[in-house]
């Protein structure tokens, strides 16, 4: 790997940590890696920080339109105009890391490995080698631009460099025979190589989809590629977290016979 040419800078990386993982990366002089604001976790003193407009990569640097192009798109997808470069100015090696957001795992992709493009939710990119294309993909078929909830925008990642995507739990990674199906709740999908074909498809019966819990919509993935996928996406653990937390103006004693009896309980007793 270290013989062929790339666009992108090669950067060495170590993962560290379980489930609320962090990656340290290191970059040789005048090596550069690209992050969101916010997820950056350390650096040593040899790191120049530079915020940029869009990415940085070659292909959106080719004047002010390719600039704001690839920046609006980012908007889109719910990201900043705005990148974080980080560039070891220093004679020997530095390092610098960045950290998973929530508990899960940081997966590191090789975008050489995958035919130079990844595909991933709209919200799972950590970080990447400065030089790698940070723009969305555009779903051909309209209903899933119209009707696909958290699934229907999704970010991709091009270049030969490393990137590294965040997802939540545990990681489950399939292959995918050519013409096999696999059916996703589209927040669980995480990522998937260019190959696969993705659709969002509306869960049929009325009682599934009212009152089954799952949501009203499947990613539908079909083969022949690889597909990442989360066993706790964001969302329903924020869901489950404002569910589980008292309401401000809503204590106990409102309808409840427990009353101040269960403020106790609770530790409450102000």
């Amino acid at each position: 790997m270290q013989d062929r040419l790339r666009n992108n800078h090669e950067i060495d990386f170590t993962l560290h940590g379980d489930d609320m993982q962090f990656v340290e990366i290191e970059l040789d002089p005048q090596e550069s890696v690209i992050a969101e604001a916010g997820a950056m976790m350390m650096m040593e003193s040899g790191i120049q920080m530079e915020t940029i407009f869009g990415d940085g990569s070659e292909a959106k640097s080719t004047g002010l339109f390719g600039k704001l192009l690839g920046a609006g798109k980012r908007l889109i997808t719910g990201e900043s105009l705005f990148m974080t470069v980080f560039t070891n100015a220093g004679a020997g090696k530095q390092h610098v890391s960045f950290a998973a957001p929530y508990p899960g795992k940081i997966i590191p992709m090789d975008l050489s490995m995958h035919g130079g493009k990844m595909i991933c939710q709209k919200d799972a990119f950590l970080c990447a080698a400065k030089g790698v294309s940070v723009g969305i993909d555009f779903q051909r078929k309209l209903g899933t631009g119209f009707f696909g909830g958290e699934g229907f925008i999704m970010q991709k990642l091009e270049g030969d460099g490393l990137a590294f995507i965040h997802a939540g739990g545990t990681i489950y990674e399939r292959q995918l025979r050519a013409g096999e199906t696999l059916k996703v709740d589209t927040g669980c999908l995480v990522a998937m190589t260019k190959e696969v074909d993705y659709d969002i498809q509306f869960v049929g019966g009325i009682k599934t989809a009212f009152f089954g819990g799952e949501g009203l919509f499947f990613a539908t993935l079909t083969g022949p590629g690889t597909v990442w996928v989360q066993s706790l996406p964001f969302s329903r653990l924020a869901d489950r977290i404002f569910a589980a937390a008292p309401q401000r103006g809503g204590s106990k004693e409102e309808g409840s016979i427990l009353g101040n009896l269960g403020n106790f309980f609770d530790g409450d007793n102000s």
